[in-house]
């Protein structure tokens, strides 16, 4: 709903947006169609049934749900704004990961010159990504059920404080040495809850950099590098809690896959100053004005649920 009173926000008085004709969106419904093929892969995979595609759906469909409500939840919001966004360029990641995508990205080709637009833009695609993901992950959750020590291999997945909450919803307290065995249907709200945490790190030009831009301003910048530092201390907890034990074992294996589960926060370090380097390590100012309406109350609800989503480990692979 637009505001009752203020001035116009300075993006919306722009040029006019661009059509989407087919030259423009061919490349964006080639990647999304190879997205699709690639996450209902890896659910027939994760499924035991590699060879029979549509298998791997009770994956494959909530999780391609959650990332185009996210996206689109970008899109609307820069639309709205009048801020010229391309339609959203899924990354298919086909027998590598274990998610078959690295979700997507959209592309802009002006600067947010609105402290309102920021905001919004920045705080749509997570919020309207987890409108999908937290039902996903309820139903997900209710169909999975609570087990013991599990025999073989098995990937461990990284518990939030949201997550922890809706399983107890969901099975009550689950008792020393038990957890749930996760439904194809979990796994995909799961990972939605996964992708919407690395979208609201709050560096940069991800969706937490946004939000806490519009939020504290230069203070922003100023605060970004040292999250980014952070992600250090993060990445030796992991060394410690998953190397030293596989130090003692003689299967140089059970090493590698130790390092495997302690880097996840080390990659992230790296990708964030590659992600520095390109877009530029300061976030770009905006025009000045107040955040108007209820806008201020959503970005600090947003990093509130980057609070409730943080994972310490996000994901290890289990060898017994």
């Amino acid at each position: 709903m637009p505001d009752a009173a203020g001035p116009p926000d300075s993006n919306r008085d722009a040029a006019r947006l661009p059509k989407l004709t087919w030259p423009r969106v061919r490349l964006n419904v080639l990647l999304f169609a190879l997205t699709v093929w690639s996450v209902f892969d890896t659910g027939a995979i994760d499924a035991g049934t590699p060879y029979r595609l549509l298998a791997g759906w009770k994956f494959a469909v909530p999780l391609l749900a959650i990332l185009l409500a996210h996206e689109f939840g970008h899109y609307f919001a820069s639309r709205y704004h009048r801020v010229p966004a391309s339609l959203p360029y899924f990354i298919p990641l086909p027998r590598l990961g274990f998610l078959g995508t690295m979700g997507a990205v959209i592309s802009m080709r002006d600067t947010i010159r609105s402290r309102n637009a920021l905001l919004d833009i920045g705080a749509s695609g997570p919020l309207a990504g987890l409108v999908v993901a937290i039902p996903v992950l309820f139903w997900g959750v209710a169909h999975s059920p609570v087990v013991g020590a599990i025999p073989g291999a098995y990937m461990q997945e990284g518990q939030s404080l949201l997550y922890v909450a809706i399983k107890w919803l969901v099975h009550g307290p689950i008792p020393p040495g038990h957890d749930v065995q996760l439904h194809p249907t979990a796994w995909a709200g799961w990972a939605g809850l996964l992708l919407t945490l690395i979208n609201l790190l709050p560096y940069g030009q991800l969706d937490g950099g946004h939000v806490a831009y519009a939020l504290f301003g230069e203070r922003q910048n100023r605060f970004a590098p040292w999250f980014r530092r952070a992600l250090l201390p993060l990445f030796a907890l992991n060394l410690v809690k998953f190397v030293v034990p596989a130090l003692s074992h003689p299967d140089r294996f059970h090493l590698a896959i130790a390092v495997g589960n302690s880097i996840f926060w080390l990659e992230w370090f790296i990708v964030l100053g590659v992600l520095g380097r390109f877009s530029g390590k300061d976030h770009p100012p905006f025009e000045p004005g107040p955040l108007r309406g209820w806008r201020r109350g959503v970005g600090w609800l947003t990093l509130a649920i980057f609070v409730a989503l943080f994972m310490p480990t996000p994901i290890a692979q289990v060898i017994p």
